[in-house]
């Protein structure tokens, strides 16, 4: 049987109530609701929780969007799309625990289709998962990838490490010369396999996200912390906010499609800060997350060797 737009959609709005159900589960408190629409076309479903016993803020974000035109950001690098219609729907999620020995976490997975009388339609899925640790472990580390190369197993021996790759180097931040956190997977473009095999991959990514994150939560969650660890935590988050700011290709969909700004920036984590020429002291806890974590490591192969 071969799948259809709408079986993306109903999935991923099955995805959004899993996930929001799971996390409520963890924390205790309730995701705030908001549904909108978007005035040339589409809408979404926003669900926010702020202030919990274990989130900070979070974001679980369903989207479907379409017009008659294409924003210029999607539009530059594929000029084929111009005069098309177009269809975006996806889910997208970040995660701020307050505890900041649990990272942040966030994961989006996407279809697109444009279409013009006459013609194929141009189609295409993406995703993936990524980790941004405050006070990183190595054995979070390690599970992390370990789920994200078994999402990636049943479709092939070279597609964990080549989306692996990606997403190192996507989630890297050039103007601060260091990445945003310790990877995962980021897949873009993805048709090659045809609509079928491309929707599954898809669906596997999502399916994986839960089992990647829920243990980390349960490990960290009731460490201690100090108010400096908080601070050190604000000033980390503040790479988070540049990198969204200026390099995140969703942000830039959204805000130049005209998609809802609270929904797309609820992704901000809500206490941050910047100190001029900020750098954690030498030889400390703080210090090893750039100089040992956030490097082009090959976690599983690490592993492995010890």
């Amino acid at each position: 049987m071969t799948a259809t737009i709408d079986d993306v959609k109903n999935y991923l709005l099955s995805l959004q109530d899993q996930i929001c159900a799971t996390l409520e589960q963890a924390d205790g408190g309730t995701f705030f609701e908001e549904s909108w629409e978007r005035p040339g076309g589409g809408g979404g479903r926003t669900r926010v929780l702020e202030n919990g016993a274990l989130i900070e803020k979070g974001g679980v974000n369903f989207s479907h969007v379409y017009g008659d035109s294409l924003p210029p950001s999607a539009s530059a690098h594929r000029p084929e799309l111009a005069g098309r219609t177009f269809q975006a729907m996806g889910l997208s999620l970040v995660i701020h625990p307050e505890n900041p020995h649990i990272p942040t976490s966030h994961a989006n997975v996407r279809f697109f289709v444009a279409e013009k009388p006459g013609e194929e339609p141009i189609w295409w899925f993406g995703g993936g998962f990524d980790l941004t640790p405050y006070y990183a472990e190595e054995e979070d580390c390690v599970h992390w990838h370990q789920v994200a190369h078994d999402a990636c197993a049943p479709f092939g021996d070279n597609v964990y490490p080549d989306y692996k790759a990606w997403c190192d180097k996507y989630f890297y931040l050039k103007h601060r010369n260091e990445p945003r956190g310790i990877g995962g997977l980021f897949f873009d473009d993805l048709n090659e396999w045809g609509f079928d095999s491309s929707f599954a991959f898809m669906r596997a990514v999502g399916d994986a996200f839960l089992k990647a994150y829920m243990p980390i939560i349960e490990r960290r969650r009731h460490t201690p912390f100090t108010e400096q660890q908080r601070e050190f935590q604000a000033h980390r988050r503040g790479r988070y906010v540049e990198f969204n700011l200026v390099f995140d290709r969703g942000t830039l969909f959204g805000l130049q499609s005209g998609g809802r700004t609270e929904s797309i920036l609820m992704s901000l984590p809500p206490q941050v800060r910047w100190g001029y020429d900020w750098k954690p002291e030498a030889n400390s806890r703080e210090a090893r997350l750039t100089e040992y974590f956030l490097q082009d490591r090959d976690w599983l192969g690490e592993a492995q060797a010890k």
